[in-house]
């Protein structure tokens, strides 16, 4: 798709992407230009702007994409504020089946080739639809729907539309909340560090995903340790390779990344602070 694309312009693609948190623009002598931006990466979760990143992009006569992955379970988003050429999530992430969603702009998805099998009518289809995963998508807009209705602020006329910013204005502030308990936790917790943003007053600039080393313990025995007390996180890079690589943590295990979400409750943010403590004061598995 994007070769086509950048056949028919003298500028290419902007990428936005998760995982990355520095914006570069590279001007090169055939024209293209590249740049990278998260909207909510993997890894520290910061929210960028990148409403600012497609205005920049647009302003040179380049085309913005952006991968929502991370960002599509923590808040409300709008395609058409953010401007994109193109936005992609995963259902997966907001509680659904592993698809692909991709929004993009009716003239430029007109003006791309669609390879498909004949007699197929639909423009993009390739063959038998898969029906069980639009169910399943079906299934979680509903379901945020339904959080909207009980949780959030819109009633029961209310348009899906404005019934699901309802629910993510909800969870948002909820998750936030817990993801404060969670930093004032881990902050007391000697010889863990948080990797990303602490500052509470730039709290609307992340989500609620911690990224955490723990000294003398390896990401992955610390994420063995915890998944032992029935605690779910993860460890490694997280598809952040390069980052974690210029971090330096690569030689000694990544990071241990630990995600709240919306039906996570406090007392559930004390136990994994509680097991966190035992395992840094413990310290039995050496790094390396």
């Amino acid at each position: 798709m994007f070769q086509r694309l950048g056949q028919r312009r003298t500028t290419l693609v902007v990428l936005v992407l998760v995982s990355i948190t520095l914006i570069t623009f590279d001007v090169r002598g055939s024209g293209i230009i590249d740049g990278a931006r998260s909207t909510a990466g993997d890894l520290f979760s910061p929210v960028q702007s990148a409403a600012d990143v497609v205005f920049r992009a647009h302003a040179v006569g380049a085309l913005a994409y952006v991968d929502a992955v991370h960002f599509a379970p923590h808040s409300a988003m709008d395609v058409h504020t953010l401007n994109a050429d193109f936005v992609v999530c995963s259902p997966y992430k907001f509680f659904g089946p592993h698809a692909g969603v991709l929004y993009g702009r009716p003239e430029l998805l007109e003006s791309l080739p669609a390879y498909k099998v004949r007699p197929a009518h639909d423009r993009f289809e390739t063959g038998t639809p898969n029906l069980e995963g639009m169910a399943g998508v079906l299934a979680a807009v509903e379901y945020l729907a339904w959080v909207g209705r009980t949780q959030g602020v819109a009633e029961e006329n209310t348009t899906r539309r404005l019934t699901l910013h309802a629910a993510m204005t909800a969870i948002r502030a909820y998750e936030m909340e817990l993801y404060d308990r969670l930093v004032d936790g881990l902050e007391a917790i000697r010889g863990v560090r948080i990797h990303g943003i602490t500052d509470r007053g730039q709290f609307d600039r992340r989500v609620p995903t911690a990224a955490l080393t723990i000294d003398g313990v390896h990401p992955r025995a610390a994420a063995e340790a915890l998944g032992r007390d029935g605690i779910a996180t993860w460890d490694g890079d997280f598809y952040a390779t390069g980052l974690v690589e210029r971090l330096g943590l690569a030689e000694s295990g990544g990071l241990l990344r630990v995600g709240l979400v919306h039906y996570n409750t406090a007392d559930e943010v004390d136990r994994l602070l509680e097991s966190l403590e035992r395992i840094a004061s413990g310290a039995t598995a050496p790094v390396g």
